[in-house]
């Protein structure tokens, strides 16, 4: 499936967006600006600010509040980036060095500082209580999200369950906080904007799942990251902790050993435990159950093309290879 079949329908509204992003870049120190313009230049799905789009037009809002809010949650999202790559000590993102690598760690975090601080003068901009409400809430719960995942680092005895937890926080609030807004943005019905904070939380479970399964099925040309980074670092992702739980013996050791002393020194071997533990299987198979109560969710909306489209991104989160 091509990705582009979802943007067609806002392609001109994605286009103003990235506009609005580069003027609000703008700053008097020229650091600021350069590392700013690194991250942000690096593309991506771009698939917070489409979900904003996507949902405000589902709604049949069009105002151009809109594509400042998908703008808004764009310069979040960066910023968590530069963050996360400072706290992972990531030196690959999007196919090219990260902002850490390249600058180091000091100006990264204080670029993302600024970042977010601009994120939140233009939600100030926006004007909506309700919005700045889910998104203020939303980037807490994306700290805490990140705090736990660290606090689990090397911990061999991390459970699905607080898996579960850290992902809905790290990645899931977002994608949530992007349809939830959208629908407050444009006053929607009680019944529609719950239907689409439902649906931005699943389609996130959904993404990061697969997110954590191409760490061993995945290539670093395509995604773009080193493959087994997350090993690297110790932290217990959905593949790791089925194998420990549903594999053999042997295969639950060996990824116990992996987590509990960080490196991917025998990448292979875990990519190989993984597989034959059906533990990637089972990460697949319930990323597509929660890409189908995505999809489920959004019964509630209007049928339109961008519901529509909404519907092949759900199914384009499960399907993809990067």
């Amino acid at each position: 499936m091509q990705p582009q079949a979802f943007y067609r329908v806002v392609a001109d509204d994605f286009t103003a967006v990235d506009g609005i992003i580069r003027r609000q870049l703008t700053s008097r120190v020229p650091l600021v600006e350069k590392i700013g313009d690194y991250i942000i230049s690096a593309g991506g799905k771009r698939l917070r600010p489409l979900l904003v789009l996507l949902s405000g037009k589902a709604l049949g809002y069009s105002g151009d509040d809109l594509k400042l809010l998908a703008a808004t949650i764009e310069f979040l999202h960066t910023s968590t980036l530069l963050h996360d790559d400072v706290v992972d000590a990531s030196g690959l993102r999007r196919g090219r060095a990260t902002a850490n690598a390249q600058w180091g760690n000091a100006p990264s975090v204080l670029v993302g500082d600024f970042l977010y601080a601009r994120s939140f003068e233009m939600m100030v901009e926006l004007g909506s209580m309700p919005v700045m409400r889910i998104i203020s809430q939303a980037t807490r719960v994306i700290a805490e999200g990140e705090v736990l995942q660290l606090s689990k680092v090397r911990d061999a005895s991390t459970t699905e369950e607080t898996y579960m937890e850290v992902i809905r926080g790290k990645t899931a609030m977002l994608f949530e906080a992007s349809t939830h807004s959208a629908a407050a943005l444009a006053n929607a019905q009680p019944e529609q904007s719950e239907a689409l904070r439902l649906f931005g939380d699943a389609l996130g479970v959904a993404f990061q799942l697969v997110d954590d399964l191409l760490d061993y099925r995945g290539d670093a040309a395509s995604l773009g990251k080193n493959v087994g980074d997350d090993l690297a670092e110790g932290k217990p992702t959905l593949p790791l902790i089925a194998t420990m739980r549903d594999g053999t013996l042997e295969q639950a050791a060996l990824v116990r050993k992996a987590i509990q002393q960080g490196g991917s020194q025998d990448l292979e071997g875990i990519r190989a435990a993984v597989e034959a533990a059906g533990a990637l299987d089972y990460t697949a198979n319930l990323a597509r159950e929660y890409a189908a109560r995505a999809v489920d969710c959004l019964k509630a909306l209007p049928d339109n093309e961008y519901r529509a489209a909404l519907i092949e991104l759900a199914e384009f989160a499960v399907a993809r290879t990067h």
